[in-house]
């Protein structure tokens, strides 16, 4: 296929709180895929979806809080000349196909540019099709975990990033399921639609599912499935990085009312995936029916 926006591009577009950025920790080490400075670049979902995502000062503010600290006394002068090259492109315009193929500017023979976004498992059928005739060759993971230690880690990751961690303290049940209700909370956890609509605009070949608790019974072994995906070259991964918690939230367990809020949601979901003809972890509906049962 021809492409008039990459040759080779691989969507990570796991989930939140699926294990993407655990991910991107180790495959940014293989020399065959480059990410650009930034992981989450978002570009899909703010061309289809919402472009506020990407306006001016979502930007400038990105770049604000990740680009513009370093200490000069240690700091690689070619490393931060490259780096503020890049943020200035990312803070260019307008935010189009010419301005997403300049974030990748740096990348040398490598045979992937990637791009992981939690938001692209948003994105409906039609998006799909059109990025996939764009790209010469297009690959996407989506990461999926238990929905209901997803939805309970996505709330304390927010919480907590939006200084609102005390809230756990007092919220009741009530409080928490009106909470996870909102779209940008719930939106993550409805696994089936986004199965849906990439299966609609993808062809086969360009997809892979895949459930975080399988990921971590053997790391390695799914490393290989992913070199085997992609089609490239074995790779010898950092051994401090394999078992390594990225971005792990506070460890404040499950509440039982959690479960009971959640439950039927999560049943149909299981159900979804199922006749979807994938097959969700057995530990999904085990941690329901214990608690059910407790």
């Amino acid at each position: 296929m021809t492409s008039d926006l990459l040759d080779n591009l691989f969507i990570g577009a796991g989930a939140m709180k699926a294990g993407t950025t655990w991910l991107y920790s180790l495959l940014e080490t293989h020399p065959e895929i480059y990410f650009s400075y930034e992981k989450e670049i978002h570009y899909f979902y703010a061309a289809y979806v919402r472009r506020e995502v990407l306006s001016d000062h979502a930007r400038l503010r990105n770049v604000e809080q990740k680009y513009l600290r370093f200490d000069a006394r240690q700091a690689k002068p070619m490393a931060i000349r490259n780096k503020l090259r890049w943020a200035a492109n990312y803070l260019d315009g307008p935010v189009d196909d010419a301005w997403y193929r300049n974030l990748f500017m740096l990348r040398g023979q490598q045979t992937y540019a990637a791009d992981f976004s939690n938001l692209y498992a948003l994105l409906p059928a039609d998006a799909w099709a059109r990025i996939n005739g764009r790209i010469g060759r297009l690959r996407v993971l989506y990461t999926m975990r238990d929905p209901v230690q997803r939805l309970w880690s996505h709330t304390k990751f927010h919480l907590k990033v939006s200084g609102q961690s005390d809230a756990l303290d007092t919220w009741k049940a009530k409080d928490v399921a009106q909470f996870i209700r909102q779209p940008f909370i719930w939106e993550n956890a409805e696994y089936g639609q986004a199965i849906r609509h990439m299966r609609n605009g993808l062809p086969h070949e360009a997809l892979k599912f895949a459930w975080h608790e399988e990921i971590h019974q053997d790391e390695c072994s799914f490393l290989a499935e992913i070199e085997s995906f992609l089609e490239i070259g074995p790779h010898s991964y950092p051994e401090d990085r394999l078992h390594r918690k990225v971005n792990a939230t506070a460890p404040r367990p499950v509440p039982e009312f959690f479960v009971d809020i959640v439950a039927k949601d999560v049943e149909r979901i299981i159900q979804e995936l199922t006749d979807l003809g994938l097959s969700p972890p057995a530990s999904w509906q085990n941690s329901l029916d214990q608690t059910a049962s407790a």
